[in-house]
């Protein structure tokens, strides 16, 4: 004769069944934390370089210009969300051993790998359909050659030294020229040039902080590393710099009509002055990201305030 368990003792216990019911909301809506942290918002404003043009040229462009360029801010978002979460999972062991970098969310397990390429894949898409929406395939070109450039980066490039810095001030150019095709305002060769150079010096900047932050251990977590000294970078961010400066107030000098003029003039002593808070910040060295140096120092406050009042005076 055999005997079994009642099939009562079999069930799920009323108390078993809430705690599964009240644990899948909490789990999900950790898991769309986590996915929301891999696209690293703190990244997108790098986006609204899509307006640089437009704002540069005192100009819209076509008819509807801003709801254009709001696509593209929309299109560049989605795509370097997808680039961060696949660059991310390829790296995922290596930021393991990073102080701060261990703690994303693919690196410490709370988004799983592959929820993050089904995420990459969704954004890559986004992008694709918002340029085909507003009939603007260099767009989708712009896109694209952002998206190949930011895989071979990952792939191999990043450990190029030199080589690994234009592509990500490369980056920041294709975000400027995105929302000059989008909104048919053709940029200047000065204005490109400002873009370009900010962009290096900003990613000079910041291979300088973990320079100096990580000091031995920088090459462990960033290899190209190995090949960069202190003494070089920073001479490479002031040379940036300085040049930048410089091709701003040949910009500012083009300027057709002297009230416009005049101002630009005058908003290249604020820019001046950010330069210099930058350039102070990054020489501090106290592990801040560059972002943060740009976004969360209030005396950088004050001068990009100053710079944009007159700026758009200007205009």
């Amino acid at each position: 004769m055999t005997t079994g368990l009642p099939e009562a003792g079999k069930r799920r216990s009323p108390d078993a069944t809430a705690s599964h019911s009240v644990a899948w909301p909490i789990a999900l809506g950790v898991a769309a934390v986590a996915a929301v942290q891999a696209t690293r918002p703190r990244q997108w404003p790098k986006n609204l370089l899509v307006f640089a043009a437009p704002l540069a040229g005192a100009s819209l462009g076509r008819a509807g210009g801003f709801g254009y360029a709001l696509v593209a801010f929309a299109a560049f978002t989605a795509a370097s969300a997808a680039v961060y979460l696949i660059n991310d999972v390829m790296d995922a062991e290596r930021d393991r051993l990073h102080p701060v970098k261990r703690l994303r969310p693919i690196a410490s397990g709370r988004l799983p790998r592959p929820a993050a390429i089904v995420l990459a894949i969704a954004g890559l898409c986004t992008a694709l359909l918002a340029s085909l929406a507003i009939g603007e395939p260099r767009l989708a070109g712009i896109i694209g050659a952002y998206v190949t450039m930011s895989l071979l980066y990952s792939l191999g490039l990043k450990h190029v030294p030199g080589a690994e810095l234009l592509v990500v001030a490369l980056g920041f150019v294709l975000r400027a020229l995105a929302g000059a095709v989008a909104t048919h305002v053709p940029p200047s060769a000065w204005f490109l040039a400002v873009c370009s150079l900010g962009a290096l010096m900003v990613a000079i900047g910041k291979r300088y902080t973990e320079l100096t932050v990580l000091g031995t251990e920088a090459a462990a977590h960033r290899p190209v590393m190995r090949w960069y000294r202190p003494w070089l970078l920073r001479a490479g961010q002031r040379v940036a710099m300085s040049i930048m400066l410089v091709a701003y107030v040949l910009w500012a000098l083009a300027e057709p009509q002297a009230w416009m003029r005049g101002w630009h003039l005058a908003s290249a002593l604020a820019l001046a002055a950010a330069l210099l808070r930058f350039d102070r910040l990054t020489s501090l060295s106290d592990g801040r990201p560059v972002e943060d140096l740009i976004a969360r120092d209030p005396t950088m406050i004050c001068c990009e305030l100053a710079w944009l009042t007159m700026f758009t005076i200007g205009l």
